[in-house]
């Protein structure tokens, strides 16, 4: 495949350091209280998978889509819900899963809604984190990597639904991303 990404963190770290992320978050949640998790739909759901089995059985979990990117390669700035949860938040542990953290206007958008449905906790796991684009000051308790201001695609994120089945994290080339 000619267009096939530049491998920017392979699938061995990315399992590795869902490990460990896994464990951090077992061990800030101890006792027998479930954890829910949030899955923002459609890039985290990879991510998410393979978290929430790394999980022990406590976990509980939701979905969420929400969209900020049509079909290009920078955000448009406005948020919209596609698809909200099933399950009330009132007194839960909630951890939000997303794939990435650019600007931070998703997540912010995100936690406002889902703080104002009176969770006991509310935590962010992200599996890339871009912090260099922020436009907004946000708290991400668990962050699988730091990145720096490149297009990425693999493992659930996507350009236009393409390349969201790459087992790794890829950097799209410029060329690549206008086809």
């Amino acid at each position: 495949m000619s267009d096939a990404p530049s491998v920017l963190i392979s699938a061995d770290a990315i399992r590795d350091r869902i490990r460990e992320l896994a464990d951090t978050i077992e061990r800030d949640h101890p006792g027998p209280n479930s954890i829910h998790f949030v899955c923002v739909l459609k890039g985290g759901f990879m991510f998410f998978s393979d978290l929430v089995r790394a999980m022990p059985p406590r976990v509980t979990l939701d979905f969420i889509a929400v969209s900020s990117y049509a079909k290009g390669t920078t955000t448009s700035g406005e948020v919209r819900m596609l698809k909200d949860l099933d399950i009330a938040l009132d007194g839960r542990h909630v951890i939000i899963v997303e794939d990435i953290i650019d600007t931070g206007l998703t997540l912010s958008y995100l936690q406002e809604i889902l703080r104002a449905r009176n969770p006991r906790s509310l935590r962010v796991a992200c599996l890339l984190s871009k912090p260099s684009r922020r436009l907004v000051d946000i708290a991400v308790e668990y962050i699988g990597f730091t990145i720096d201001d490149h297009f990425v695609v693999g493992y659930g994120l996507d350009y236009a639904e393409r390349y969201r089945n790459l087992g790794y994290i890829g950097i799209l080339d410029p060329p690549a991303a206008k086809s």
